[in-house]
């Protein structure tokens, strides 16, 4: 059950020990980025996986987080993704942290 007040808190805690990685080494970063903001997705109903979004899903939200975790996961293969690629996935997931957190506050 989510629990909008401990949840926040528990992200707003992981995603602070994030940034110094995204400083230092943005590509190594996305996989910890992508876990929470999936875990937040997941936790919101946003059916993340489900390529055709349910009435209420925003699909601006899910066509920029797939869009992030498709470098990702791009990244995780050891292809060869561009620097721009990597950094406009790093620019993501922090509008999609910021939406979850505060756009859609409590679900």
């Amino acid at each position: 059950m989510l629990e909008p007040g401990i949840d926040k808190h528990e992200w707003e805690s992981q995603w602070q020990q994030f940034e110094d990685d995204v400083e230092s080494s943005p590509a190594e970063a996305l996989f910890e980025l992508d876990r929470l903001t999936a875990e937040m997705l997941q936790l919101r109903g946003y059916a993340i996986d489900d390529r055709v979004a349910r009435s209420g899903d925003d699909r601006d939200i899910l066509a920029e987080f797939r869009a992030a975790r498709e470098v990702t996961r791009r990244v995780e293969s050891d292809e060869d993704v561009s620097p721009g690629n990597i950094a406009a996935a790093v620019e993501g997931y922090p509008s999609l942290y910021d939406y979850l957190i505060v756009e859609r506050g409590s679900p």
